[in-house]
């Protein structure tokens, strides 16, 4: 029987497409709690500033892995894969917000760990690239977040209460990462950063 004009049939979400939603998803929602901490240190960083680098590193692993988990759907969308063209793309804002969050990202990690590794030997012109882009980042997270917020709460609610094995492998890498991350945190414990603010 064929469906009339106006009725859009029911296709259920294959099961690669779901299960790499459930990954972001997760991902995301430790990557929630992470940058809230370090949302804490930001508010009085010169105070917390060893507290503040630690966070940092710890974040790494879990940003690489949500930004493998949606550059690989980016892949597979552009590159004509059926079953993530019939999942359809995001809102054409969101795909405008994208590129400005993962080079944001990249560009404020990237000048933190540069900041910790060399302090103000190459001048203070870091200090206001990571502000900077911390300030761009911040912002674009935030839409990002706030247009996600819904769909990650409901699909890590439906990865938290699902069975293993797909779901064990899932949640092994996001706990992976997050024992990466501090792992790789507290081995710049034995590393003196020479890092310091200016005065104002």
């Amino acid at each position: 029987m064929r469906h009339s004009s106006t009725e859009i049939p029911s296709e259920p979400v294959d099961a690669g497409v779901a299960a790499n939603n459930r990954l972001t998803a997760l991902t995301g929602a430790l990557l929630l709690v992470l940058l809230a901490l370090l949302g804490i240190t930001v508010l009085d960083v010169r105070q917390l500033l060893p507290q503040h680098f630690l966070l940092g590193f710890v974040l790494v692993p879990p940003v690489l892995l949500k930004m493998g988990s949606t550059g690989y759907r980016f892949v597979r969308y552009y590159s004509g894969d059926s079953r993530y063209r019939d999942a359809g793309p995001p809102s054409w804002f969101m795909r405008l917000i994208a590129p400005v969050v993962v080079l944001s990202t990249i560009v404020v990690f990237a000048t933190g760990i540069e900041l910790w590794l060399f302090g103000l030997r190459f001048g203070s012109a870091w200090v206001v690239a990571h502000k900077a882009s911390f300030f761009v980042w911040i912002a674009a997270t935030g839409i990002h977040v706030l247009a996600h917020l819904g769909r990650t709460a409901d699909a890590t609610s439906e990865e938290l209460s699902s069975k293993p094995p797909a779901a064990l492998t899932r949640r092994s890498l996001v706990l992976g990462s997050l024992v990466v991350g501090v792992v790789v945190a507290l081995a710049t414990l034995a590393y003196p950063s020479p890092f310091i603010f200016l005065d104002d």
